[in-house]
């Protein structure tokens, strides 16, 4: 992985959401492993390894696209968390939620500056 990758701030955030979601998915029922909990970790996976992605392939317009599906797995994460809360599952909301909406803003804030660029 490139360093600059690495470095970058909202980058290792979507990592520690993926790690929060991890945890936060053993937790619920194993008749979920390959519906709800496979499509919510892919979704969180999906943030970090689209900012990468974008990344080194080393043009703006690149940086921005990748930036976008980034941010679309965000919001993905987001509806799959908002139903496991209404399923009753266990720490959706409280524990990764907050981490969630903070890391969505900073994504389209990082889209905007992208997309910005000459």
């Amino acid at each position: 992985m490139p360093e600059s990758v690495e470095n970058l701030r909202i980058w290792q955030e979507s990592m520690d959401l993926a790690v929060l979601v991890y945890g936060l998915t053993r937790r619920w029922p194993e008749s979920e492993r390959f519906g709800l909990i496979a499509q919510l970790r892919r979704a969180a996976v999906s943030i970090a390894a689209n900012l990468a992605e974008g990344l080194g392939r080393g043009r703006p317009g690149e940086v921005s696209r990748f930036a976008r599906i980034a941010l679309g797995s965000a919001y993905e994460a987001y509806t799959l968390l908002k139903l496991a809360e209404r399923l009753g599952y266990p720490g959706a909301y409280t524990e990764v939620m907050p981490e969630l909406d903070r890391l969505t803003r900073r994504l389209a804030a990082y889209v905007r500056h992208w997309e910005q660029r000459p």
